[in-house]
């Protein structure tokens, strides 16, 4: 099988991989866009004419591209033009549907295929700093740990095919989620007069944003403890007061008084004695999922 490593869509993130390849290993690309091709016309890289050059000419892919039905047409182009690559990386960001379906396709002809999401941005990928969220079976993982290993600074093996990308999924909308919220807190601050960076230091302390996770999320749902601590009754008090500041300030409000709902749930269910981190028993009855020992 080839050494050479072919990159599929040569964007941003793309092109970024390909610099940190450039010049270690036999590299060779394509993109549909000329412009993107020529942007990486100084890397030691060699483009071709299609997709299926690049299965042609690599052992192991590397996929690129901008949207779940961009990587689905790669992959079948690939496999309709009958060549067999060893391993196909998916770093595209997609759903974990489209990773399985991926997956499905290329194993039925022999193909491994594996979900490798990045978190982090372009300057990590173009310094081999990633960080890499892999999901896929055993053995595809041990075909596209060399590959990954050339651009990591951490992997973390998550399983099964589609749970690379469905954490980073996860992740991603808390980040967006928590920016609403940050938006949402700091227009609250900055007209109660609080200067920005105060509230920042205020936030970045060990019992500002961190304590839910590690604190409520890692020792309490895991463990499945909901006695003592901060009451649900004391949260949604607090809640309300959060809501009524920012109707006085003239600040709306969405993410916050979204979040606000479930803690009127949970006392109108009697759990208001308990920590409010047994919301998530909430969840746990919405979904069919369990949080302890997980």
């Amino acid at each position: 099988m080839s050494d050479t490593i072919g990159v599929i869509g040569l964007g941003n993130a793309g092109s970024s991989l390909c610099k940190a390849l450039s010049g270690r290993v036999p590299l060779i690309g394509f993109d549909l866009s000329e412009v993107r091709r020529d942007a990486v016309s100084g890397l030691d890289i060699a483009c071709v004419a299609s997709a299926a050059d690049v299965a042609a000419k690599a052992g192991r892919i590397i996929l690129s591209l901008p949207k779940p039905e961009a990587s689905l047409a790669v992959v079948d182009e690939i496999l309709a033009a009958g060549h067999r690559p060893e391993i196909v990386i998916e770093t595209s960001t997609v759903t974990p549907k489209t990773a399985i379906d991926a997956h499905k396709r290329c194993k039925a002809v022999g193909v491994g295929f594996v979900d490798a999401a990045i978190a982090g941005g372009v300057a990590s990928m173009a310094s081999a700093k990633i960080t890499f969220f892999l999901g896929g079976d055993s053995e595809d993982v041990a075909k596209a740990r060399p590959v990954l290993d050339l651009l990591a600074e951490r992997i973390f093996e998550l399983g099964p095919i589609g749970a690379g990308m469905g954490a980073k999924v996860v992740n991603n909308g808390v980040m967006h989620a928590v920016m609403v919220v940050l938006i949402e807190a700091f227009a609250m601050s900055t007209k109660l007069g609080v200067p920005i960076q105060t509230m920042i230091d205020i936030l970045n302390r060990e019992e500002g944003l961190m304590r839910p996770l590690v604190h409520r999320v890692q020792e309490r749902m895991v463990q499945g403890d909901y006695n003592a601590g901060m009451s649900v009754s004391n949260a949604r008090k607090d809640s309300v007061l959060a809501l009524e500041t920012a109707q006085q300030l003239g600040v709306p409000l969405f993410a916050t008084l979204a979040a606000h709902t479930p803690y009127e749930i949970a006392e109108a269910k009697g759990m208001g004695d308990l920590d409010y981190a047994a919301l998530a028993r909430l969840w746990e009855d919405w979904s069919a999922v369990s949080f302890q020992n997980g």
